[in-house]
């Protein structure tokens, strides 16, 4: 996944990640480091924070750019 390369990206910290997904900082670092799944709800509220897809997240394309809304 591409957690870390997003964040950092941002100059952000993984405790001011873990707050916008109400979750531990630690929580966080195990979703970045591939120790935890994250949720499909948390992986949604990260794409529209960073402006990408799910996909993206997920490595699934390396297409950076959203997909065009409904």
């Amino acid at each position: 996944m591409r957690l870390r390369d997003l964040r950092e990206d941002k100059d952000l910290t993984q405790s001011e990640i873990a707050k916008i997904l109400s979750c531990k900082q630690n929580t966080y670092q195990q979703y970045e480091s591939g120790k935890r799944q994250i949720s499909i709800d948390s992986l949604i509220t990260l794409a529209r924070f960073y402006n990408t897809s799910v996909d993206y997240i997920l490595e699934l394309t390396d297409e950076i750019k959203p997909y065009k809304a409904k």
